[in-house]
């Protein structure tokens, strides 16, 4: 009986195995991804979950660092400045450097190099004469636009500037999708792009000659841990096989081009390039959505659930004393001011990506409406009534329960009610970490600059919202006593 309960618990642990991948939040991140995905599976040795969209470069690293995920798509150049901050740009040489340093090991390159440009509109770089990046430095006027992480990267803006000797007046910072609009819309003149960037065709862009040799080489490899090929020497196999210098430039911009101007899903366009039959048709299926709204609701009740569970006693403590009224409305109010995406990332090193610091966040940022609607609720009823329960001999929560909180519950309501409508627009950042919702839609359609695919995710939690509200409609008859009702 032993033994066949060992053999069982074998074989479930087997079936939970899985191969977590990783991409940060642009086109060829997520094609890169889905390519290794597809291998993967079809190589029929584990499962894989795929964790797309991660965010940023530090983001997805420490989703790396910290196990959450078991691979990622990565370029030299970045790994050098950003990661490693090592002057090497030798994949093999940073390869040591990351099993030294993380345990982790570089795959050997895909089989192109996608190195950062600066580009502009064709049409305007002829009026102006401009061909290389020195030619800016005459035309400072001209406005400009980088991506966050550009501006803050030590091969980025300042390094730059530094290297050709001239600033940029007033550049602004956008997400690089987004900046392409710009650039088409005219409210920019310059803007970085990835040599391999598909728009650059779809915008008609010059890219600017690099004329003094600033941009170093970035090229693509796979970030995975040092125990992936022998925990999975066919899965290793397979894509050394189907993936490893297997891609040149020209085809990566093909494959950027298929999601990018054709409108073909990262799926088809993986699957395209392994040269399989469409195994579904283009657009976003509903079963899709389903799914990713079952996964909004959840983040939004049990984070809900936690802030109303320690939300209602906080406000009630918080009634009780001048001083401790302070302590807990400001601690909760400070909470708020803490914007929601870098909340997200100080959870990582601890509680890692996925729902687990998508439901604290969450909980904590519901917390404020919810106490100061019960501080507020119980501070308003007259003070004649509380010394009346106490006329009649009742005990402290026996006026909670029969005076106060019935008293206040319409002050208690909208707070909680205030409490979920934020949490539902505050729940699609949780898709920068994993945990899925309906932000994971709309991160992918800013990546892609696809705005069906944005209001795909958009318009579903708005509806959701809407729902929520009409929920507590009902709740507050069911809840609040007849005579307090409005």
């Amino acid at each position: 009986m032993k033994v066949l309960l060992f053999f069982l618990l074998q074989i479930s642990l087997m079936a939970k195995d899985s191969v977590v991948i990783g991409s940060k939040t642009f086109t060829e991140g997520y094609i890169l991804a889905e390519i290794a995905a597809q291998i993967i599976e079809d190589a029929g040795e584990v499962s894989v979950t795929r964790r797309f969209g991660l965010g940023g470069t530090g983001i997805t690293f420490q989703a790396m660092e910290s196990g959450d995920i078991d691979l990622y798509p990565e370029y030299t150049g970045t790994l050098s400045e950003v990661i490693l901050k090592s002057r090497s740009q030798n994949l093999d040489e940073l390869s040591a450097l990351m099993g030294e340093r993380y345990d982790l090991e570089l795959t050997p390159s895909l089989g192109f190099n996608n190195t950062y440009a600066l580009a502009m509109p064709l049409k305007r770089s002829l009026e102006l004469s401009l061909k290389s990046i020195s030619d800016l430095r005459e035309r400072r006027e001209l406005k400009t636009v980088f991506t966050h992480e550009f501006i803050k990267r030590r091969d980025g803006l300042k390094a730059l500037e530094a290297h050709y000797g001239f600033q940029f007046k007033n550049p602004l910072s956008m997400e690089h999708a987004l900046a392409f609009e710009a650039l088409r819309t005219k409210r920019v003149d310059v803007i970085e792009v990835y040599s391999t960037d598909a728009k650059i065709k779809k915008f008609n862009l010059r890219t600017l000659e690099d004329d003094k040799g600033f941009f170093p080489e970035y090229v693509a490899t796979l970030v995975l841990k040092r125990e992936f090929r022998k925990k999975y020497p066919h899965s290793y196999a397979a894509l050394k096989e189907k993936l490893f210098n297997r891609i040149s430039e020209e085809k990566m911009v093909e494959l950027n081009s298929l999601v990018e101007l054709d409108g073909q899903s990262i799926k088809r366009a993986a699957e395209f390039f392994l040269a399989k039959t469409p195994s579904e048709a283009s657009g976003i299926p509903l079963r899709t959505i389903s799914k990713l709204s079952l996964e909004h609701i959840k983040l939004v009740l049990v984070s809900l659930f936690y802030s109303i569970l320690f939300g209602i006693p906080l406000g009630i403590v918080a009634s009780r004393s001048r001083f401790l009224a302070q302590v807990t409305l400001v601690g909760s109010g400070l909470l708020q001011t803490i914007p929601s995406l870098a909340l997200l990332c100080f959870l990582i090193p601890s509680f890692g990506i996925g729902t687990q610091p998508a439901y604290i966040a969450l909980f904590l940022y519901g917390l404020l409406p919810i106490v100061r609607g019960t501080y507020t609720g119980i501070n308003q009823i007259a003070k004649s009534l509380q010394e009346s329960s106490d006329l009649m001999g009742m005990t402290t929560l026996e006026r909670l329960r029969i005076v106060e909180l019935p008293l206040a519950s319409v002050s208690i309501l909208n707070g909680v009610k205030t409490s979920a409508v934020i949490n539902v627009g505050t729940a699609t950042l949780a898709a920068f970490i994993g945990a899925g919702g309906l932000g994971s839609l709309i991160v992918t359609g800013l990546s892609l600059n696809d705005n069906s695919i944005i209001l795909a995710g958009a318009i579903p939690s708005a509806l959701l919202a809407c729902l929520i509200h009409l929920i507590f409609e009902i709740v507050d008859k069911m809840v609040i006593p007849k005579g307090l009702r409005s």
